[in-house]
């Protein structure tokens, strides 16, 4: 790091179970980013900010009129630009220093791929088909996932290493058959809930990076933001999982 980075990162570093070190593994980290909404806005901002050297954004929609009140990246001159260009010119105004790569066409062919390409992934996106097939490819790699999931008051956060054998995958919380999406767009949300999720689900990406501290694996945590309310569950590995029992 020069002289600048150093100074960009000083309090970040000033943390002893950082260091200069750590902030070196942030640097030299790859974070794929899945969709640019309400929880990918505030966790794309500050894990630029924080010195993630290289984060891949994908989302294939752009911004209209209705996403400014909690996707925070995006701003009103925005709209109708595709959210991965608008979220990239935030992170650079933010730090110019980083790597920032956009896809608009992540899908079942290439997304496998763009795993492989990652330390961590964090899935932001709002129907299960698309998690559960974010979840496949991250157990297929080997790679960490970051999953957080938001609506109305509500928010859950969890960290998933399905390709270890005693641990779960996001499919062995949530089976493949009864379930019935539940999106924003048809129940509502309030937006700083989205900044809350968002945020933490940031934070929880740098602890997996950098080994510290408690982590949510295995875990999954609940928050009900009405009444303030944070509650935390194991999740145990399902026996009969068709997605990572397969890759042990």
């Amino acid at each position: 790091m020069n002289d600048k980075k150093l100074l960009r990162y000083s309090r970040q570093i000033l943390l002893p179970e950082i260091g200069i070190e750590g902030q070196q593994t942030l640097l030299n980290s790859t974070l794929l980013l899945i969709g640019m909404g309400g929880l990918g806005a505030p966790n794309a901002l500050y894990l630029a900010a924080s010195g993630v050297g290289h984060l891949i954004i994908a989302d294939f929609d752009q911004v209209e009129l209705s996403n400014l009140a909690r996707q925070v990246i995006h701003h009103t001159n925005d709209i109708g630009k595709d959210k991965v260009i608008s979220a990239k010119e935030k992170m650079l105004a933010i730090n110019p220093d980083i790597q920032i790569t956009t896809l608009t066409d992540l899908s079942e062919d290439n997304i496998e791929d763009w795993v492989q390409k990652a330390d961590i992934v964090l899935d932001g996106t709002d129907n299960f088909n698309t998690r559960f097939r974010i979840n496949q490819a991250c157990v297929t790699q080997h790679t960490p996932l970051v999953s957080a999931a938001v609506i109305r008051f509500e928010g859950q956060l969890s960290v998933f290493k399905g390709y270890e054998r005693n641990q779960p995958c996001y499919q062995c919380l949530y089976p493949t058959t009864g379930n019935n999406d539940e999106n924003c767009s048809n129940n509502g949300i309030l937006a700083p809930v989205a900044g809350l999720l968002g945020t933490m689900q940031a934070l929880q990406a740098i602890k997996v990076i950098l080994n510290l501290g408690e982590q949510l694996t295995g875990k999954l945590m609940m928050v009900d933001a009405l009444d303030l309310n944070f509650r935390t569950i194991k999740l145990s590995k399902d026996k009969h999982c068709p997605i990572c029992n397969l890759s042990q």
